[in-house]
């Protein structure tokens, strides 16, 4: 039996076959997107990243990938992203990573998305994972309650130091532990209205392949899909 470590390394490198030189590329957060950076530069695939997190832009740094600033480029090719836990519809939870804010902006800036993940990632429906939600810090306790008397279940997520955990973007993280979201649309909705919130985790209708590592890899295409 294959480790999860493999598996992820699995769903990476079938990851790279939609990569070709000169594109640009979205470059994820996360332990499974590490095996995708190193499987790009042992190929010595010449693109253009455009990075979700700080830690990402270091890595690539290291391994000798070129990184432009979203601002700096005129389009996103395909963007390449792990995954906390999917569904059977396609949908995500992002986040785990507290890269969520910038995760969804290069996603929602591309032209294709494609997530890898290891089989243990894969429910019916959403909600094992917590989800995560980015919220500015000024504010962040009246927001915990409001979560706390809707029966959400919050938790700031805090460091080994007991401090909260600051994003690149200087807000906190709130997780919400739910076990199961019904109706995650709805969910998305009421999040997005509450005055404080900046982003959350749910990834509705985003995906365009989801590529899950295994003993034997499963490849998810989103059918009928419209694309500029």
């Amino acid at each position: 039996m294959i480790t999860q470590d493999e598996k992820k390394k699995r769903a990476a490198e079938v990851a790279v076959n939609y990569i070709k030189d000169g594109m640009v590329v979205g470059l994820g957060t996360g332990s499974t997107v590490m095996y995708l950076l190193e499987a790009i530069a042992r190929q010595g695939l010449k693109i253009s990243g455009v990075t979700t997190s700080k830690k990402t832009s270091k890595i690539c740094a290291s391994l000798g990938i070129k990184v432009n600033d979203i601002d700096n480029v005129d389009h996103i090719d395909v963007t390449i992203d792990g995954a906390d836990e999917v569904d059977v519809y396609m949908n995500g939870i992002k986040g785990g990573g507290a890269a969520l804010l910038m995760e969804k902006i290069v996603a929602k800036n591309s032209k294709r998305n494609i997530w890898i993940v290891d089989d243990t990632k894969v429910h019916d429906i959403l909600g094992t994972f917590p989800l995560p939600v980015e919220v500015v810090p000024y504010g962040s306790g009246r927001l915990l309650k409001k979560f706390n008397d809707k029966g959400l279940k919050p938790i700031l997520r805090m460091d080994k130091n007991k401090l909260p955990i600051v994003t690149d973007g200087g807000h906190y993280i709130i997780d919400l532990h739910l076990n199961a979201i019904d109706n995650p649309q709805n969910l998305a909705e009421y999040l997005e209205r509450q005055v404080g919130v900046v982003e959350h985790g749910l990834f509705l209708d985003v995906a365009d392949v989801i590529i899950i590592g295994g003993d034997k890899n499963i490849i998810k295409e989103r059918k009928n899909r419209m694309t500029e």
